[in-house]
């Protein structure tokens, strides 16, 4: 049962399962399920029902196509007992694939129209009877009328009839699979005369790394390389064997089949029909299937680095609610200005040429200071594109010059704001501003709440991905879109302030009803109550159900709707406040009354313990944010450009991308610097998030740096030793065969891998 099977994976009771699946089926999110549905449960987390609802529609999906196959099969008159409980037994697609491959309806093939010329039964003779002759069985099936003229064409007919027989029959295709995803290795050589062409893959020139164990952004990086024409990609069955790669995928093909084989006339000839089979039928199928397979890896574990960077991005610490001014750097194009309220209301624009041509300098300094002045700004967001540290340098010399203002600057990632200027979005959101400040408004407001303004952008844009234009982009785009829904519904929304793109994430709501939300709010004012959403055209009581929780209204007539207390809750917290003798805004953020309540008295059908728990740590501390808090990275003066470095630097940074290999940091000089796995910290680690995670602010020490490159290698153990630099990197060394049963990994500085730099380069544009 499919119940059993996740309740399995999950180490959880079958009855949890059971509920979980009836309320995904009944139209419920995840995020309400994991917040608002413990009791049914019995306290799944939002990481375990995702996992659920994935598994739910791929076994769903495998449990349909068992029926069609069992039904393709009977309807042929094949289907027996044990052919049956084999197909309700596979446990996975290319197992249920393989079983039904044999009887699956084809083209004819050069065994079929063997079989129709009557060389079944010598196909047959000649598997079964290991004394008789080739030659002399074959003389009983010449046949001029179906084409077999001579023995030769008779045994070739015969061949073919073994050869799809052996390539298809289960056992064999498991073993020989078996084999290959346990002990083949990938290998890729270099297209000759691409070279130069294909410098940033030099890596991959003279490759060999195991199948089982090859990292996904390696593996993507070879794909991405035979995409572009650069690698010949292959898979060795037999790595330690220098010569007659293919013995060991026969000799497994034989034990499959039960067959031993001596030298006798019939044993040579069906030792060659195996030969064969693997060469013919199985070699490339298997590679195809297997680097397919491969690849899916690769993608899943790619997506899951995007989707952990994402979510560290979208729940990134807030600045808060304070007037900001957004500075989106450019050189030639000047410098783009926009300033926002607290609540990011869009209050002042200009733009300023503090450099080359212009060399304004003086001029925009007087600007932004006249600016932070007028509206009084607390924050200066400065993003990190283009001209980024020079711009920097302007408005540290205009906080020198005017001390008075005490405003604070901040560097920020503008990755996406290009796209979210240009979009069909920015454009109902700030019909009036031209699309080159838009960019400002975005690099300002998400200082102020990183979150509330990421999700405008669309997430492969954002640029914390690994290889995200190589993935399958559906299910990048499922899993970056379940990321969003819980990072959103984990903050909470502002009813009376959210965007709609905001809103539309909220569970319960999609973009219909996210924009009649704001369309309500403008036409008829501010939310006072949760309630009141219940007028929304088309926002009907499931929808109210799944979104009431995770929406606050503030100021409103009821205190607990700026809480994350569910409405269909409020009369628990009613006979909470009447158990402690208080009125509900009495008991609010007051520890220790809520201190003193016996839960155990409020246990209800519908209302556990783990609710009430959830309620009364709410009723402490309503609408509480879980993201951390606000903290800024300080980059060092008098380095701004890769040229500025020297190796043994301590630097402050900021962690901008985190991969299986390492960690991604920027420290302010355009070309974020690479902390390997091995320098993150003195003990081992087998993941970089169990020391960082993207936003963090580090220190890290240079141990190296390649201006041609544009690599810079860092170290976060402080103390460590750093040698001191080359005289010039090392070059590849090409055409050199490294020896097959050993693979030749990426050194740990190149670890970051060309193909991963470049893709990496062209996320955050």
């Amino acid at each position: 049962m499919i119940q059993t099977i996740i309740a399995n994976e999950l180490n959880a009771n079958e009855q949890q399962i059971n509920a979980a699946i009836e309320l995904l089926d009944s139209g419920s999110t995840v995020p309400f399920i994991a917040r608002y549905r413990k009791e049914a449960t019995q306290g799944l987390t939002d990481t375990q029902l995702r996992h659920l609802e994935q598994r739910l529609t791929y076994l769903r999906e495998l449990e349909d196509r068992k029926k069609v196959i069992l039904k393709s099969i009977d309807e042929q008159g094949k289907l027996t007992d044990s052919l049956q409980q084999k197909i309700v037994d596979a446990e996975n697609k290319t197992s249920l694939e393989d079983l039904y491959l044999p009887y699956k309806p084809r083209r004819r093939t050069k065994g079929q129209i063997a079989i129709e010329a009557g060389l079944l039964p010598l196909a047959d003779e000649l598997l079964d009877d290991a004394q008789v002759d080739p030659e002399t069985a074959a003389q009983a099936f010449l046949n001029s009328e179906a084409g077999i003229e001579d023995t030769k064409a008779a045994l070739d007919g015969a061949k073919f009839i073994l050869m799809e027989r052996f390539a298809e029959n289960a056992d064999v295709l498991q073993k020989v699979r078996q084999h290959l995803s346990q002990s083949a290795h990938v290998t890729s050589q270099v297209i000759e005369g691409m070279e130069t062409k294909g410098e940033k893959y030099s890596d991959y020139f003279d490759y060999s790394e195991k199948y089982a164990s090859i990292p996904s952004h390696r593996a993507l990086a070879v794909f991405r390389g035979r995409n572009e024409g650069i690698l010949n990609l292959s898979l060795d069955p037999s790595p330690e064997t220098s010569e007659n790669k293919s013995q060991v995928c026969e000799e497994l093909i034989k034990q499959a089949l039960g067959l031993r084989l001596a030298a006798t006339p019939r044993d040579r000839w069906l030792t060659t029909v195996i030969q064969w089979t693997w060469k013919i039928k199985l070699a490339l199928h298997l590679e195809t299937e297997l680097f397919s397979q491969l690849r899916e890896r690769s993608e899943t574990e790619a997506i899951n680095v995007f989707a952990k960077n994402l979510k560290d991005l979208l729940m990134a610490a807030p600045a808060g609610p304070q007037v900001t001014m957004g500075l989106d750097p450019g050189l030639r194009t000047g410098v783009k200005v926009a300033i926002v309220d607290a609540t990011g209301k869009v209050v002042g624009t200009a733009t300023i040429f503090p450099h080359a041509p212009q060399n304004q300098w003086e001029k925009s300094m007087r600007t932004l200071a006249t600016l932070c002045k007028q509206h009084k700004v607390d924050l200066i967001s400065i993003g990190n594109g283009t001209g980024s540290r020079e711009t920097d340098k302007l408005v540290a010399d205009m906080m020198k010059a005017a001390p008075e203002l005490k405003v604070q600057k901040i560097m920020i990632s503008e990755a996406g704001a290009s796209v979210y200027s240009a979009s069909e979005l920015a454009s109902n959101e700030l019909p009036d501003l031209d699309v080159s400040l838009r960019g400002a408004v975005s690099i300002a407001r998400r200082l102020q709440d990183p979150l509330a303004e990421l999700v405008k952008i669309e997430p492969k844009a954002i640029g914390v991905g690994q290889y995200q234009h190589d993935v399958n982009q559906s299910q990048l785009a499922q899993s970056l879109d379940n990321v969003i829904e819980d990072c959103v519904n984990a903050v909470g929304v502002d009813l009376n302030t959210a965007s709609p793109a905001l809103l539309t994430h909220v569970s319960g709501l999609n973009k219909t009803l996210a924009y009649n939300i704001v369309m309500y709010r403008d036409q008829n004012g501010a939310f006072d109550s949760r309630s009141a959403l219940k007028k929304v055209e088309r926002l009907g009581p499931k929808a109210f159900e799944q979104a009431a929780g995770f929406l606050r209204v503030m100021n409103g007539t009821n205190p607990l709707d700026a809480s994350a207390v569910h409405p269909e809750a409020y009369e628990v917290v009613d006979k909470i406040a009447t158990s402690a003798k208080v009125d509900i805004a009495q008991m609010i953020g007051n520890s220790e009354i809520l201190g003193k309540i016996e839960l155990k008295d409020l246990v209800s059908d519908e209302f556990g313990l783990p609710t009430l728990r959830d309620i009364v740590k709410e009723l402490e501390k309503p609408g509480r944010d879980p993201r951390p808090e606000f903290k800024t990275a300080v980059f060092k003066e008098g380095v701004s450009e890769i040229q500025d470095l020297k190796v043994g630097m301590t630097l402050e940074g900021v962690v901008s991308n985190v991969a299986n290999f390492g960690a991604f940091v920027d420290i302010g000089v355009h070309q974020d610097g690479l902390v390997h796995i091995s320098a993150m910290t003195n003990k081992f680690i087998k993941d970089p998030r169990e020391v960082v995670k993207t936003g963090d602010v580090v220190k890290v020490k240079v141990t190296e740096v390649d201006v041609q490159r544009k690599r810079i290698s860092l170290t976060m153990r402080l103390d460590d030793e750093v040698s001191a630099p080359k005289s010039a990197p090392a070059k590849s060394q090409k055409g050199k065969k490294s020896p097959p049963q050993k693979a030749k990994p990426v050194n740990a500085n190149a670890a970051m891998g060309n193909a991963f730099a470049e893709a990496f380069a062209k996320a955050k544009k």
